[in-house]
């Protein structure tokens, strides 16, 4: 079985995490422990999903998993786009993550379905 980090669906969610911790602290202060935090939670859980997952035995227990980092995902999306309404979020910059969270969303869902279908 093939490494996590070697998927390219892995090393792009990771790559969102590192863009989106920097863009967090420029959120209001009174916002460290509400959207700022959880909105990195959301983004690490997805590259963790993936990571752990890869590590299970059963290929329905990798796809679960790889639902959860679509959900998180999901989760994502909407903190963004929420960021972006409050006006802590340049229109710019939080479309062009959520952008590439749709892209990342593709490729989970893809990965999911070949592992459901045994052919990862």
């Amino acid at each position: 079985m093939q490494r996590y980090t070697d998927l390219k669906v892995w090393q792009r969610s990771h790559d969102l995490v590192l863009r989106i911790y920097p863009l967090t602290k420029g959120l209001p202060t009174d916002e460290r422990f509400g959207l700022q935090s959880q909105l990195r939670r959301a983004a690490v859980s997805v590259p963790t999903n993936i990571a752990e997952g890869s590590k299970r035995r059963r290929p329905q227990d990798y796809a679960h998993f790889l639902n959860m980092a679509e959900a998180s995902l999901a989760e994502v999306d909407y903190l963004l786009l929420l960021a972006q309404d409050l006006g802590y979020l340049e229109d710019e910059a939080s479309q062009s993550l959520r952008a590439e969270g749709d892209e990342i969303a593709a490729m989970l869902h893809t990965l999911r379905t070949r592992v459901e279908q045994g052919t990862s």
